[in-house]
């Protein structure tokens, strides 16, 4: 703290320094934690300042962070990443500014030209053309398989390139569930048969499934991605992303984050902190509860061809879902996602979809999900417009496919919205 001067100091700089700092100002006195708005910080010395610098993304000497310049690492930030390892049951956390921001720092971190990359068939829209269009500029390979097909998988990992296996828990948008144990226990085998410097690292993104329903990392995976701007903020109002990582890589990963500029700013990191991951258990089972009832009900209407939802025994893969999809309570947590199809062709589709957004109270057209308002979209049309047309097939995605985002809303005025909806197509 700078010492009180003697010197009466004028108004002009008295406004812009303000009174001296207070030892009150620790987060152990706030009931809400508190939100730094500085992109800089006050260094006591300048052997503070250059150790600050020297173990940037290690740990200090006196094992307290030191403060430089928000890029690097900032307090609210922080605390937002300790909370969410917590959640996700992992060693560290380290947030960014959206989720693709998270994908793309943690592939640069893993991967290097000559590497290959082993991915699901079906991935957001963002991810596959990172996957696709970028990492091949830098030499990285990729190969789109079943991740759940063993005989494929084990082929591509018994390639000396391969160095990633990137799927999501929950695919997205045809909800899909990944074996974890049968993938690690996979990737395990290979790595028995690899040098230290040479293994392979399983990488997911558990946005859908959310740390309520899921947890990865206890199942073997090494890394857990989770756009920040979906259920565990919830809101709408907020973007962010983050990597739940083994401590080894938290240098490595800050340090991607700083240089390619993907941090989160302070501002959203409180909100998410305070406001997202405080209520995020309750809204997610709420919202699940009327998950189950809207499924039901597309289930049974004679104009619907087909619906997926992980908590309908009509699911594929209920089996899994069932053995995956565990709230921290041990209780089923199927999730918050519907995809369904209508009879007919992609006209009827889009009349219906079309009257959501100019009719319905309670659901919106709107891309992203997990919000506390209902969403529709239409995936091959929308969010994952980057996959090629004649990729469309091989990802499984077909373009009549709807996805519902089911928000806070009461069941029964969603399933009326959807109901008249349905009366006119």
């Amino acid at each position: 703290m700078k010492k009180a001067s003697k010197k009466a100091m004028s108004p002009r700089t008295q406004a812009i320094h303000g009174e001296f700092q207070s030892s009150s100002w620790e987060f152990s006195h706030h009931l809400i934690p508190p939100m730094t708005a500085s992109t800089t910080f006050r260094l006591e010395s300048l052997s503070r300042g250059a150790e600050g610098f020297s173990t940037f993304g290690a740990q200090t000497e006196s094992g307290k962070p030191i403060w430089i310049y928000d890029r690097l690492e900032e307090p609210t930030t922080k605390m937002l990443e300790d909370q969410l390892a917590i959640l996700e049951k992992g060693e560290c956390a380290i947030t960014f500014g959206s989720g693709m921001g998270a994908i793309a720092s943690t592939f640069m971190s893993l991967l290097k030209t000559g590497e290959r990359i082993v991915a699901h068939k079906t991935l957001y829209g963002c991810t596959y053309s990172l996957i696709t269009n970028w990492l091949p500029r830098l030499g990285v390979q990729n190969s789109l398989i079943d991740v759940n097909d063993s005989a494929s998988l084990a082929k591509l990992l018994a390639d000396e390139s391969t160095r990633v296996v990137y799927f999501e828990t929950v695919s997205n948008p045809i909800l899909e569930i990944a074996d974890l144990e049968k993938i690690v226990g996979l990737v395990k085998a290979a790595n028995k048969k690899r040098k230290k410097d040479q293994q392979i690292y399983t990488v997911v993104d558990n946005t859908f499934a959310t740390p309520w329903a899921l947890r990865p990392l206890e199942w073997g995976i090494d890394f857990v991605i989770q756009s920040l701007t979906k259920n565990i903020s919830g809101f709408g109002t907020e973007m962010g992303g983050a990597v739940i990582a083994p401590k080894s890589f938290e240098s490595m990963l800050r340090v991607a984050r700083k240089d390619f500029g993907a941090i989160i700013h302070p501002y959203s990191a409180w909100h998410i902190l305070v406001y997202g991951i405080s209520t995020q258990a309750i809204r997610f089972e709420q919202q699940q509860t009327t998950a189950l009832k809207i499924a039901q009900f597309l289930e049974k209407h004679p104009k619907v061809q087909s619906v997926t939802y992980p908590g309908l025994k009509s699911h594929p893969q209920y089996k899994l879902a069932k053995k995956y999809l565990k709230s921290p309570e041990s209780q089923f947590a199927p999730g918050t996602m519907i995809s369904f199809q209508l009879k007919g062709d992609m006209k009827k589709c889009q009349k219906f979809v079309d009257d959501i957004a100019k009719n319905s109270y309670a659901i919106t057209l709107a891309v992203s999900l997990g919000l506390t308002k209902t969403l529709i979209e239409v995936p091959g049309f929308m969010t994952h417009s980057a996959i090629p047309n004649e990729k469309r097939g091989e990802s499984g995605i077909d373009p009549r496919a709807i996805r519902l985002s089911i928000g806070l809303e009461s069941a029964q005025d969603i399933i009326d919205d959807l109901a008249e909806a349905l009366k006119k197509v």
